[in-house]
């Protein structure tokens, strides 16, 4: 049996989220939750909570055991690009790309 939390629209670039999401694949869920804890990245605290998330989907919707849980799988997907402008010297403009990520957390029960 297998859990999952999927939060969308993250308003932070892919590239950043796969930083923190390589230290905790594959750990133990209160090992993962220690690890984000004490990660000093923005993109720790988005996790933290989708794990949250998906440790209660566990829990309540299909009665697993949340100290035997793990994090079966985890990765993240690129999500629409904002596109803004920013004004420069002589008339000019450059391009900023605000990058956005959907998250997808998955954790099963080890056996």
């Amino acid at each position: 049996m297998e859990a999952k939390a999927i939060v969308r629209y993250v308003r932070m670039s892919p590239s950043k989220i796969g930083v923190v999401l390589d230290l905790v694949r594959g750990k133990d869920v209160n090992e993962a939750f220690a690890i984000l804890k004490y990660t000093p990245k923005d993109a720790a605290e988005v996790i933290y909570k989708a794990l949250k998330s998906a440790v209660a989907n566990a829990e309540n919707n299909l009665n697993l055991d949340v100290n035997n849980l793990y994090i079966s799988e985890a990765h993240v997907g690129q999500g629409p690009t904002l596109k803004r402008y920013q004004p420069h010297a002589q008339g000019r403009a450059f391009r900023i790309r605000k990058r956005t990520s959907h998250l997808t957390l998955v954790v099963k029960e080890r056996v």
